[in-house]
């Protein structure tokens, strides 16, 4: 498969079923470098189930996903588990925060991961932490702040690694109005000042407004909405 000129990750004809329910049924994608791209759709139309295969977390029954010109599935699990610490990060509903570290200590963790001095991991952690209005956070636990705060915090450390791709998951679903739109403010801001990709999963109009370019899964299947314009 030839990906598009300029595409970073592009998929092919994904299908996956869990028993006898399909989750995608022929699904397509494709997101260039600094691109944002909402992935719409109905609760169970397997949006969320593409991302999850996009990002190497599931592997699909059938189709191809290409990443920087490597196929996914011809890599190890390492291999796999190496792009999730480095060169890809994630952003949850729920932020998924480790509660017995410190926030600065969950943003340094991915780059405590890969082996990065626990000085240097925490410095980083504060740059982002500051440049995503909450450094004043550092030295508390995730228990100890605000929903839409724990959410900067998560963003932060989606980002402290300089991925080239972001992932997420329904990233203002458990957030207000307001909160979830100065998330969105923020993630979109700060992952286009670093030519990342963000997918992002959600089906809250105002959430894929900050979008680029949108993408509608129903009953399996993928529409991109340019391109039926």
């Amino acid at each position: 498969m030839t990906p598009p000129p300029g595409s970073l990750l592009t998929a092919r004809d994904l299908r996956k079923a869990y028993g006898p329910t399909v989750a995608l049924d022929g699904a397509e994608f494709s997101i260039h470098p600094g691109e944002v791209v909402a992935v719409m759709g109905p609760s169970g139309s397997g949006k969320s189930t593409l991302l999850h295969c996009l990002a190497g977390i599931v592997p699909p029954d059938s189709g191809s996903i290409m990443y920087d010109g490597r196929e996914l599935s011809g890599m190890s699990d390492a291999e796999r588990s190496a792009l999730r610490r480095g060169e890809f990060g994630f952003v949850f509903q729920f932020g998924q925060l480790v509660p017995e570290l410190t926030c600065v200590e969950n943003v340094a963790l991915p780059l405590r991961l890969s082996g990065t001095p626990r000085k240097k991991a925490e410095r980083a952690a504060l740059t982002w932490l500051e440049r995503l209005e909450v450094d004043d956070l550092g030295g508390k636990r995730p228990g100890e702040v605000s929903g839409g705060q724990g959410q900067r915090v998560a963003v932060a450390r989606a980002l402290v690694t300089a991925p080239r791709m972001v992932f997420a998951d329904e990233p203002t679903g458990a957030l207000d109005s307001l909160n979830g739109e100065r998330v969105m403010e923020l993630l979109t801001d700060a992952a286009r000042s670093t030519n990342a990709a963000v997918v992002l999963v959600t089906h809250e109009a105002r959430v894929a407004a900050y979008s680029d370019r949108e993408i509608v899964v129903r009953d399996g299947r993928s529409r991109d909405m340019e391109r039926a314009v």
